[in-house]
């Protein structure tokens, strides 16, 4: 889920009156924000087709689970369900977990209050433990993503292994039209302060960690907090406990002193799931030259988003013009790709447009075997060195 940067306090309590007053409100709300800026259907070339469907393409960050969806059916709002995955072409989709988004929220200066998801968990008539929990809010998206799973015929399967991992892709290389399945957790808020809720997550099957979203935490501090903090001593012990048990951990949202903590305490490669640059969108939100270049001497990989507020702008173009940026400064093996699909943002397609970029990569002179590993590789291989066998 992504703030804004023009987003001031009067959009923040229109956003909450909007769900206090409407009937239909939570849809109305999902299909409003959750929006793109070209429409489908979307069309490309033979040639572009070719390319698109020899890919194996990972998104490292969508949000669907937050919303009052069957994943399962197809829609005509919002931007991630089963059959548009399918669509798109998508091979495995990590699903971001949200459990907390402050009013008001800028890029800057968040604090931890008045919080959102409260009256949108209200609003979905979720069970009371849910409404009042983060924690319980978190189990409950990952029993929603199983009880897709369960229902799916074998169309998605969740990964917590290596050996998940290898069995999806061996799946899908025998033509089998199966979907992999991540859980990712967007900031430690979730943990309520007791990083032995962490095994109770690993335990649903997260296999994703985001250390923070849109505020300080008492683990981590973010990109839009007040105090900008670095890892805790607890947030240190929290990490440590992470990797050991095959945890990725997830630099997005992140302040620029909590990615130097994490980059100066793990050997194992680390994610930045969705986001920009600011050699191309110079905000507070996207990764400094010299983070980039420490998550590349990490092992890591940076997935670029296809919204304006990662790239400044609202083309395939634009998110080209990062990818390059990245590719120019660290190498093609560190790019990845991270949609922030249905994060109460506008994105430039839905799931079935993911074609529009690699014919856009492919105007910008890259060639098929580079876009496979930005498309996909570059995530299963760091997937294959983090996740537990």
């Amino acid at each position: 889920m992504r703030v804004l940067t023009n987003y001031p306090l009067i959009k923040s309590i229109g956003l909450a009156g909007l769900l206090l007053t409407t009937s239909g409100c939570v849809t109305l709300f999902d299909s409003g924000i959750n929006d793109t800026t070209i429409d489908p259907p979307y069309t490309v070339s033979d040639a572009t087709r070719v390319v698109h469907d020899q890919l194996q393409i990972v998104d490292l960050h969508a949000d669907p689970l937050l919303w009052s969806r069957d994943l399962l059916e197809r829609h005509s709002y919002g931007h991630v369900d089963l059959p548009r995955l399918q669509e798109g072409k998508t091979a495995l989709q990590v699903f971001g977990v949200v459990t907390g988004v402050p009013v008001p929220i800028g890029l800057e200066n968040n604090r931890d209050h008045w919080d959102l998801i409260t009256l949108l968990t209200q609003f979905q008539s979720l069970p009371v433990e849910v409404q009042e929990s983060r924690l319980q809010r978190a189990l409950f998206q990952a029993g929603k993503l199983q009880r897709s799973i369960d229902a799916s015929r074998q169309q998605l399967m969740l990964i917590r292994t290596r050996r998940d991992l290898e069995m999806l892709v061996s799946l899908r290389s025998q033509g089998q039209p199966v979907i992999g399945a991540m859980l990712s957790l967007e900031g430690l808020h979730a943990l309520e302060g007791d990083v032995a809720n962490l095994e109770r997550l690993h335990a649903a099957g997260f296999r994703m960690l985001g250390l923070v979203h849109l505020f300080d935490n008492d683990m981590a501090g973010s990109a839009h907090g007040v105090g900008k903090h670095g890892l805790t001593d607890k947030g240190r012990g929290l990490v440590q406990r992470a990797v050991q048990r095959g945890m990725i951990i997830d630099l997005a949202h992140a302040s620029e002193q909590t990615i130097d903590d994490v980059i100066a305490l793990v050997d194992t490669p680390v994610v930045v799931s969705h986001g920009g640059v600011r050699g191309t969108c110079d905000t507070a939100r996207n990764l400094a030259d010299r983070h980039i270049q420490a998550i590349a001497r990490n092992g890591g990989i940076v997935g670029v988003g296809i919204y304006k507020w990662a790239t400044c702008g609202k083309t395939m173009q634009d998110t080209v013009r990062a990818i390059r940026y990245v590719v120019n400064l660290v190498g093609i093996e560190h790019v990845a790709l991270g949609t922030d699909f249905d994060g109460a943002v506008e994105t430039v397609v839905d799931a079935t447009g993911l074609p529009l970029l690699t014919e856009a990569l492919l105007a910008d002179g890259f060639t098929p075997p580079q876009i496979r590993a930005m498309m996909g590789e570059n995530a299963l291989r760091v997937f294959r060195q983090t996740l537990p066998p």
